[in-house]
C-alpha cells in the first residue's frame, strides 16, 4: 500500500510543479504579451479606476488631471484637459479605448504611480501613489503666441537657449483632447475619424513632427558652414546682379522677385540674396555642404522627450543625403544654399539653430518635461539640460549674431524691432513653393533670439501657405510681427 501512495504523492506533486511552472509562466513571462493584447480590457478598466495625476505648467496651470465621474458611471474617474486646445500637441491624450499619445503616453508610468519608486514608496505610505508632470512651458506665453498666431496655420516655438527647454510650442490646426478622451467610445471614434480626415492634420504636432520648406531663415546655416571653412569672410563682397547660371544647367538662379541684389557679405545678408548663397554652397562643395548641415542636426530625428519627432532634411525625401547625391546635381546643390529646393526644415529645429547662434556654437536638446514628481512633491527626476550638436564656434556665433542684428535693423527683420529699446537678432525666410508663372505660394517664416547682447528667449515663427495672405507675402511682414508680441510680452512680464 505504501508504494502505492508513494506513487500518488510524487504524481500529485509532478502536478503541482507543473501548475506553478504554467502559472508563472502567464503571470511573469507572458505578462506584458497579455497586457497588450487587444481583447485584454482588464489592465485598462483597473487603470481607470485607478487616481492618476496631473501634468502642470511651469506657471503652475493644471493642463491635464482626473476628476471623479458621476455616481453610476462606467469608471471612477474621467481624464479632463482644462486648457482644451491650447497644450494639445504635448498633453495628447489619455482614453479608454482608443490608447493614449504623448506626454499622457511616454509618463503614463509616472502618472500612474507604477515606477519602481512610486511602488517602494506606496508600501510604507498611502493608497494614492499618483505622480505628476512639471512642464517647462509657461501657459501665459503658450496663450499670446496662440493669439499672435490667430488662427493661421502654422507654429510657434519659443526656448530657452541656454538649456533648450521649451517654454511655447503652438501648433494650430490642433484639437481639443476633451472630445476624445470621452469614455464613450463611439463619441471617441467619431471624434478621431472627423479629426483624421480634417486638413492640416490637427492631431499632428507640426512644430516638431512636421517640416516644411525654410526659405531664406536657411541662410544662418549656410553662412555658418562657409564661415567654418574659410568660404566667407565679413570682408567679402557680391557684385550686385539679377541672375547667375550654376554648373551643369542652363537656368539661371535669380534673387527672390527677380531684383538685383549684392554688397558686402552683411548687405547680402540683411537684404537676403539668393545668389550669394547659392554661390558659397557649390564653393563649399557637396562633401563640406552635407557634412555642415549634418553637423547641424540635419538628417537625425529632434532628441526632444516627446514621442516620433520628424528630422530635417537637407535632400527632400532622398535617402541616404550625403555628397553623392549632389554630384551631378550641382544646381540643386545650389538651391538649398538659399533654403528652397530639397531643404525641408522642422519648425522646433529653426528654434534651435537661433538658439545655438545664441548660444555660442552649442546646440542643446529640446525637452517640454522639467520634472516628474511623487505625490507629496518631491522630486522623482529632473530634466539635465544638455548639447546636441556644437556646428560652429563661438566666433562664427558671434559673426552670425552681428548680421542678424542687421536683419533686424535695417534688413527683412524690421518688423520684430522690440519695445522698450530691447535689441533682437533675426533671420526671416520666404520660401516659394510654385514654379515660375504658376500662382503665389508660400511659406512664411522668421527666427531670432533677444536680447541679442544676452540672449534669453529664441523663436521660431512658420506660417503654412494655404491661404492668400501668406502665398502673397513675407517671412518679414508676416512672421516677424508674431515673434515681436511674442518678446514683447516676455520682456514686459519682466518688467
Amino acid at each position: 500500500m505504501n508504494p502505492q501512495i508513494r506513487k500518488l504523492a510524487a504524481g500529485l506533486l509532478v502536478l503541482y510543479l507543473a501548475l506553478f511552472a504554467a502559472l508563472n509562466v502567464i503571470q511573469v513571462s507572458k505578462k506584458e504579451t497579455l497586457n497588450a493584447h487587444p481583447q485584454n480590457n482588464r489592465q485598462t478598466i483597473r487603470d481607470f479606476n485607478r487616481p492618476r495625476g496631473a501634468i502642470v505648467t511651469a506657471d503652475g496651470e493644471v493642463v491635464a488631471r482626473s476628476v471623479p465621474t458621476e455616481p453610476g458611471s462606467q469608471f471612477r474617474f474621467q481624464r479632463e484637459y482644462p486648457t482644451g486646445e491650447l497644450f494639445s500637441n504635448v498633453t495628447g491624450y489619455y482614453t479608454y479605448s482608443f490608447g493614449s499619445t504623448q506626454l499622457e503616453k511616454t509618463q503614463n508610468d509616472v502618472l500612474m504611480g507604477d515606477t519602481t519608486q512610486q511602488k517602494v514608496d506606496s508600501v510604507f505610505g498611502g493608497a494614492d501613489n499618483t505622480g505628476s508632470v512639471q512642464l517647462t512651458m509657461r501657459a501665459d506665453v503658450q496663450r499670446i503666441a496662440a493669439q499672435a498666431l490667430g488662427g493661421r496655420e502654422g507654429s510657434v516655438v519659443v526656448m530657452d537657449p541656454k538649456t533648450g527647454a521649451v517654454i511655447a510650442m503652438v501648433s494650430f490646426p490642433w484639437f481639443n483632447p476633451n472630445q476624445v478622451a470621452t469614455h464613450d467610445t463611439e463619441t471617441a471614434e467619431d471624434v478621431l475619424d472627423f479629426l483624421n480626415n480634417t486638413p492640416g492634420k490637427p492631431l499632428l504636432a507640426n512644430a516638431y513632427q512636421e517640416n516644411y520648406m525654410p526659405g531664406s531663415s536657411f541662410k544662418i546655416i549656410t553662412t555658418g558652414i562657409a564661415l567654418e571653412n574659410g568660404v566667407t569672410s565679413l570682408d567679402r563682397t557680391w557684385p550686385s546682379e539679377r541672375e547667375w547660371l550654376p554648373p551643369q544647367t542652363q537656368d539661371p538662379i535669380q534673387n527672390y522677385g527677380g531684383s538685383s541684389c549684392g554688397g558686402s557679405m552683411a548687405q547680402v545678408f540683411y537684404r537676403s540674396c539668393n545668389i550669394p548663397f547659392a554661390q558659397m554652397a557649390v564653393e563649399l562643395g557637396p562633401q563640406r555642404m552635407t557634412d555642415g548641415v549634418a553637423a547641424w542636426g540635419i538628417g537625425s530625428p529632434l532628441p526632444i522627450d516627446l514621442p516620433r519627432p520628424a528630422s530635417s532634411s537637407f535632400c527632400g525625401n532622398v535617402l541616404p543625403c550625403d555628397a553623392a547625391f549632389f554630384d551631378d546635381q550641382l544646381p540643386l546643390l545650389a538651391i538649398g544654399g538659399f533654403g528652397q529646393g530639397n531643404d525641408l526644415m522642422v519648425p522646433l529645429h529653426m528654434c534651435m539653430v537661433a538658439s545655438t547662434v545664441a548660444n555660442s556654437g552649442q546646440m542643446m536638446a529640446p525637452y517640454v518635461v522639467d520634472a516628474t514628481l511623487k505625490n507629496d512633491g518631491t522630486v522623482i527626476e529632473r530634466t539635465a539640460p544638455s548639447v546636441w550638436r556644437q556646428p560652429i564656434s563661438p566666433v562664427t556665433a558671434s559673426t552670425l549674431t552681428d548680421l542678424m542684428v542687421n536683419v533686424v535693423n535695417q534688413g527683412t527683420g524690421t518688423a520684430m524691432q522690440l519695445a522698450n529699446g530691447v535689441q533682437a537678432a533675426a533671420k526671416t525666410g520666404t520660401a516659394q513653393l510654385n514654379a515660375a508663372g504658376e500662382p503665389e505660394a508660400s511659406h512664411a517664416w522668421i527666427v531670432g533670439f533677444a536680447p541679442a547682447e544676452a540672449p534669453r528667449y529664441a523663436v521660431a515663427v512658420m506660417l503654412k501657405g494655404t491661404n492668400a495672405e501668406v502665398s502673397a507675402s513675407t517671412g518679414g511682414k508676416l512672421a516677424g510681427p508674431i515673434a515681436k508680441q511674442v518678446f514683447d510680452y516676455l520682456f514686459a512680464s519682466e518688467s
